[in-house]
């Protein structure tokens, strides 16, 4: 596992689509190159997966035993 320093939490489990997806982007573009973001979500963000990955950002994604899935985001490769 990656030394990770999170600078910002977003917890998306009681927003809509796509309160969550426009707020992490927000917070990755304000953020500097060695900064993550953690997202927490109820369900997959399939469509932030691809937007992550056509704009250089890499993830790692796990679904917790509460069925949040908290989804670390950096940018750069894996």
């Amino acid at each position: 596992m990656r030394q990770t320093r999170v600078i910002k939490t977003i917890d998306g489990r009681g927003l809509e689509p796509p309160e969550p997806f426009v707020l992490t982007l927000e917070a990755l573009e304000a953020s500097g190159p060695a900064e993550d973001v953690l997202l927490l979500l109820s369900r997959e963000p399939y469509p932030l997966y691809r937007a992550l990955e056509l704009n250089g950002y890499s993830r790692q994604t796990r679904i917790v035993s509460d069925g949040t899935v908290e989804i670390l985001i950096w940018r750069g490769p894996k």
